[in-house]
């Protein structure tokens, strides 16, 4: 009998995991409160729906007969998720655990329980014992981030000599993009950033890769790049596996994909956030399924169905990198010398403006304007070429 999987978000980024599933023969519906929703036009059958609302979507799930559900590259749903796969009896993760894997202060508890190595931390809903906090239990600079969110949104790097009216303001808009409204106050790691792509199946954390990330400076850390598999020595990337296998194995989640993030500094790897997910910015959907040659996507649908996935690599592996247009804020005039895109080696490119925009500060991933993938034989050549083509690309502000 044909399987049937609920989506949970049809945006840009859900879009390779419903024509992943699509293809694997199975009967998808997609929901997503946007009617305009990209992803809705893959699926068997699409529905317009709050996917927030746990009752709303536990409806849709009973009424449509699932055998799994997957909220791929996003959390605002994980609870929901969770919920379902409790009272449905289905694969993947609690909503005890979906909760755990979505507020990052109970997340920190969970490392600090299980001896996962992570940052010292703290969380607050008011400002001045937020401030009080940073200038007696932190003796170097400090990470403001919400409790509750992804995609580098509100997060803020807080130096010593920072005043407090300063402070306040960066605590008051991490708060304001917190769907809690507490925030986390972190030791600040200094050093190289990492995520890495795990499939956690049977009681097994399995890696597939460590992904290198290139973000903005302080104070925001947006995500400009990311290349596969990673540039660092080997020890290296073994202590990063490590910190994320702990990491997974605290949080306690099974049954799903995950994304971990992970910061080293002088040679010691910490774990600084999981999502119980596929990893957003195409890492997880296209990136690791050409450095690896394993299908990360298929892996993902099948622990939603309880279906044993398969890790062992199907294709030929690549070095990957994935790199976004972020031009200098202002009105969008002109997008020039686009044709140099047309390169067999770039997998998928996307301009998100067109003329007359309005390109704002890139405070957050939103902000970004397009992405270049490309693929050679090893990451560094990759990186090359796609810096090459992000600066051939002429996108005119003014």
């Amino acid at each position: 009998m044909q399987k049937r999987l609920l989506v949970l978000a049809a945006g840009i980024l859900q879009v390779p995991v419903i024509k992943k599933a699509k293809d694997m023969g199975i009967y998808v519906i997609a929901a997503d409160g946007d009617a305009n929703a990209v992803g809705l036009q893959y699926a068997d059958k699409a529905v317009v729906v709050n996917i927030t609302s746990e009752e709303d979507v536990l409806r849709v799930a009973r009424e449509e007969r699932i055998d799994g559900v997957i909220h791929p590259c996003s959390e605002v749903s994980m609870n929901v998720m969770g919920r379902l796969n409790e009272e449905l009896g289905l694969s993947g993760i609690t909503k005890l655990q979906a909760i755990r894997a979505t507020n990052k202060h109970l997340m920190r508890e969970a490392f600090e329980r299980g001896n996962a190595p992570s940052p010292k931390s703290f969380c607050f809903e008011d400002a001045n014992k937020a401030w009080k906090c940073f200038c007696k239990e932190l003796p170097k600079d400090g990470i403001l981030k919400p409790s509750r969110n992804s995609g580098s949104r509100g997060i803020a790097k807080i130096q010593k000599g920072l005043s407090e009216v300063q402070f306040v303001e960066l605590f008051n808009r991490a708060r304001e993009k917190s769907r809690d409204k507490s925030v986390m106050l972190e030791q600040f790691v200094e050093g190289p950033e990492f995520s890495v792509e795990i499939i956690a199946w049977n009681g097994e954390v399995n890696v597939l890769t460590v992904t290198d990330k290139k973000t903005t400076e302080a104070p925001y850390f947006v995500e400009l790049g990311h290349n596969q598999p990673s540039c660092f020595p080997q020890y290296t990337v073994d202590s990063i596996k490590d910190a994320a296998v702990a990491g997974v194995k605290a949080l306690g989640v099974m049954n799903c994909a995950c994304h971990a993030e992970v910061k080293v500094q002088n040679g010691e790897a910490y774990i600084m956030e999981i999502g119980a997910r596929l990893g957003g910015d195409f890492i997880s959907t296209e990136l690791t399924h050409l450095s690896t040659g394993v299908d990360m996507v298929a892996a993902a649908i099948n622990c939603a169905l309880g279906i044993a996935p398969c890790l062992e690599p199907s294709e030929e592996k690549h070095g990957v990198y994935i790199r976004y247009f972020c031009p200098k804020p202002g009105k969008l005039v002109s997008i020039q010398n686009a044709e140099v895109l047309d390169d067999s080696r770039v997998y998928l490119w996307e301009i998100y403006h067109k003329e007359g925009d309005m390109i704002p500060e890139v405070t957050s991933s939103l902000c970004r304007s397009g992405h270049v993938i490309v693929t050679e034989e090893t990451p560094q050549k990759a990186i090359a070429l796609a810096e090459r083509l992000i600066n051939e690309v002429k996108m005119e502000t003014v």
